[in-house]
């Protein structure tokens, strides 16, 4: 489902519409570039009909609007779906359990302090809700009796309140104009409100180099720009533009393309993984020991970049395995086709547990010990690995890894 934003630019005020994937704000007007930064979740509203004294009237729900790549691991296995859904966020009779087709066929408004009236609490826990979303898609019907880990990879997750009008004794659709609430029936739900709350107003960073303030490159919905002036990359954390020291292993002169990777090194003390080797046992991989490996520090290689549900295990799983047929990597100087980084490390981080249940031959040895298998001493880094162009695929030639372009492409829409 693609949600379009309509949104004005803080330095023009001219009308700009954007995916809600987008971070990067590019008014065609006046050219200015600003980065979007949110304490927390997005915030819209569906566009409503005008009314009388609306100022007054207007009562806004909230709807979690969930969009990415739910995991599970059971005893049968490891199932996954993508999962694009708007779920009610304050429990009130009446209310329609989700937004349906509306986020998607009207441009949605970016929440903002000149919002007139009073918006619900959010009554639900989020995880409740994207359990109830997993639920709704048949994912935990395919677990099976034990379940040892959910992860939730590459996730969108915002609100969209719908705009609600008093009329009599009801509260009415201020999109559509129909009846929802007869509040003479509610009358123990709290339904006044509360006042627009600073937290939620979106800022805009200018994409300035912090360094020598030269204009940052990059694309709508990377995470990470560079500084051709002063060969610098920045990645957008939640206090603003911080400084990323990037990696790359360098390719022949066939490379085409260069992916950027999450390098994740980390022990897990519950499997007894504390190296390379250490994982290769444990998993049982049916390969001689290198003579090094002990002394090499076990790394996951998480791709960077959004893919779908399997692509992503199987890239992921791939790399991490054959991390020893890498060449070593270097600093980081800018080059023209590195692809963008859309996957933030938080995200990246939550996939290590999937890499093991992936990776495992034998599901015994990995599958019950996930629960307690929390990572320690954990350190990051961004290495961009070479591609090679194949027709219809890229290539990472050491690893023999494989992404097809048409799925790499269909990542920037997750």
């Amino acid at each position: 489902m693609e949600i379009r934003v309509e949104q004005s630019c803080p330095q023009c005020g001219g009308k700009i519409t954007l995916a809600a994937t987008h971070r990067l704000l590019t008014c065609p007007y006046c050219g200015v570039k600003n980065f979007l930064q949110s304490n927390g979740p997005f915030r819209y509203f569906l566009p409503h009909k005008p009314g009388t004294n609306e100022e007054q009237t207007l009562l806004y729900a909230p709807y979690l609007r969930f969009k990415g790549n739910v995991f599970l691991v059971s005893e049968t296995g490891i199932s996954y779906r993508i999962v694009d859904t708007t779920q009610e966020g304050f429990s009130l009779p009446g209310l329609p359990p989700s937004l349906g087709l509306r986020p998607q066929a009207m441009k949605l408004q970016r929440l903002n302090a000149e919002n007139p009236g009073r918006f619900l609490r959010l009554s639900r826990e989020v995880p409740v809700i994207l359990e109830k979303a997993a639920r709704l898609n048949n994912l935990t019907g395919k677990g099976g009796k034990n379940v040892y880990h959910r992860a939730y990879i590459g996730e969108d997750v915002s609100y969209i309140y719908l705009p609600m009008r008093r009329k009599n004794s009801f509260l009415i659709d201020a999109v559509t104009n129909t009846e929802l609430v007869d509040c003479t029936k509610n009358s123990s739900y709290p339904l006044k409100g509360s006042a627009f709350n600073s937290r939620w107003q979106v800022n805009f960073l200018a994409t300035l180099c912090p360094r020598c303030g030269w204009s940052l490159d990059g694309e709508d919905d990377c995470l990470v720009l560079s500084c051709q002036n002063c060969d610098t990359n920045w990645y957008l954390g939640r206090k603003g533009l911080e400084q990323i020291h990037c990696r790359i292993v360098p390719g022949g002169s066939d490379t085409a393309l260069y992916l950027a990777f999450w390098k994740i090194s980390a022990h897990i003390p519950a499997l007894k993984i504390w190296s390379f080797a250490d994982f290769m046992e444990r998993t049982n991989q049916p390969v001689l020991i290198g003579r090094l490996w002990k002394e090499r520090v076990m790394s996951f290689w998480i791709p960077a970049f959004k893919l779908r549900p399997k692509t992503f295990l199987q890239t992921a799983s791939r790399v991490s395995i054959d991390q020893w047929l890498l060449a070593k990597d270097q600093d980081l100087h800018t080059l023209p086709n590195l692809y963008p980084v859309t996957l933030p490390f938080t995200e990246a981080r939550q996939a290590l547990k999937l890499i093991l249940a992936a990776t495992a031959v034998s599901r015994n040895g990995i599958f019950p010990h996930l629960p307690g298998a929390q990572a320690e001493n954990i350190t990051a880094k961004l290495v961009y690995l070479p591609f090679i162009d194949r027709k219809h695929d890229w290539l990472q030639p050491r690893t023999g890894s494989v992404i097809a372009k048409s799925v790499l492409q269909l990542g920037r829409l997750l």
